[in-house]
């Protein structure tokens, strides 16, 4: 005998509507579900903790502001730089030679053509001395080559006495007296008239320097060179 088969039928189709159930039923509910989980989930992760940790990374900056106290260490480099008191070194050694005094210089000009007072030189000519009005000086011989030097008339006044260098464009350097002799440098050229200019010229200068110096001889160097040799291409 055969026995019934519908229970089992009822069965499988009562277990085929609980898992259809379960399909269909709650799947809207889990998305809200999995939607607020991420939410603890993203606490638990500690999101916060590295803006916790990221609070030490200022104090570092901390720390380097604590390295800026180096300024002072350069405040203190300063004083070592003001400290050499060179200047009155460089003051010190201002001893003035000679007294400064006032009194007429005297400068030589020529005779031309005739014996007068004073040495004669070439062509018959004669070296005058003239004295300047009183001025101030501490070294006679610059200040004496210097008038001469400035002088650029050809006649000194209604005298008649000639200046040679009037046209010559000479600039006094220095001065050395060695013994009885004085030396001068200058720079610049002559320009001269003719060939008796030459001694009148060497004279002028030769003179003037030992009136001003008090010596008995005198060398001329022009451009570094001695005045023979100069005076000797005019």
């Amino acid at each position: 005998m055969s026995r019934p088969r519908h229970p089992v039928l009822g069965i499988l189709g009562l277990s085929g509507l609980l898992v259809l159930t379960g399909c269909f039923g709650p799947p809207s509910p889990t998305p809200t579900g999995s939607s607020a989980a991420p939410a603890p989930t993203a606490s638990a992760s500690g999101t916060t903790g590295p803006s916790t940790t990221a609070t030490p990374t200022t104090a570092p900056t901390t720390t380097a502001a604590a390295s800026t106290p180096a300024a002072p260490t350069t405040s203190a480099a300063a004083p070592p730089s003001s400290a050499p008191a060179s200047p009155p070194a460089t003051e010190e050694p201002q001893p003035t030679g000679l007294p400064e005094q006032t009194g007429p210089l005297t400068v030589y000009y020529i005779g031309a053509g005739y014996g007068g007072p004073g040495p004669t030189t070439g062509c018959g000519d004669s070296v005058v001395p003239i004295t300047t009005a009183p001025v101030r000086f501490t070294d006679q011989v610059r200040p004496s080559i210097e008038a001469l030097l400035a002088n650029k008339n050809y006649t000194l006044g209604e005298s008649g006495y000639v200046n040679t260098l009037y046209q010559s464009n000479l600039t006094y350097v220095a001065g050395e007296l060695t013994g009885s002799t004085i030396t001068i440098w200058l720079t610049g050229q002559f320009m001269l008239g003719g060939v008796c200019d030459i001694p009148r010229a060497k004279a002028q200068l030769e003179y003037t320097a030992m009136a001003a110096s008090g010596a008995t001889s005198a060398q001329v160097f022009v451009n570094g060179r001695p005045l023979d040799e100069v005076l000797s291409l005019k």
